[in-house]
């Protein structure tokens, strides 16, 4: 159970981290470039909501509260992969610069698929 502990208190850290660096990512962008504008709003709004509903599933009234909140996570980080990708297709960003993003947004998906699984399998014992 610590370990578990631990690490749903790790995700949450580098959600955090990784808001930042969307953050950071969408103050360097071209804003007079209107895609990029476009696409800077929507990664904001999905990057950096994944760690807020984390943080909402902390507090969950429930099991299933937990995992819904987790489920939205996963949804915004998918959602967040997705933007970082189109916007190294659309070269509207560096490749080089993105790629980190992307693997970590992919890891962060592996990582909070596998605690909402192990969340329901814990539920059913």
């Amino acid at each position: 159970m610590q370990q578990e502990k631990q690490n749903k208190f790790s995700i949450i850290e580098r959600t955090f981290d990784f808001s930042v660096k969307i953050i950071k990512l969408c103050n360097t962008l071209d804003k007079t470039n209107r895609a990029a504008e476009i696409l800077c709003k929507q990664i904001l709004r999905s990057g950096t909501s994944i760690g807020a509903n984390l943080e909402e599933g902390q507090a969950a009234q429930s099991r299933s509260d937990f995992i819904h909140k987790y489920n939205i996570a996963l949804k915004e980080a998918r959602e967040t992969s997705y933007w970082l990708r189109l916007l190294a297709k659309s070269e509207i960003a560096q490749t080089k610069r993105l790629s980190g993003l992307i693997q970590e947004s992919k890891e962060i998906t592996l990582i909070i698929a596998k605690i909402i699984t192990n969340t329901k399998n814990n539920s059913l014992v």
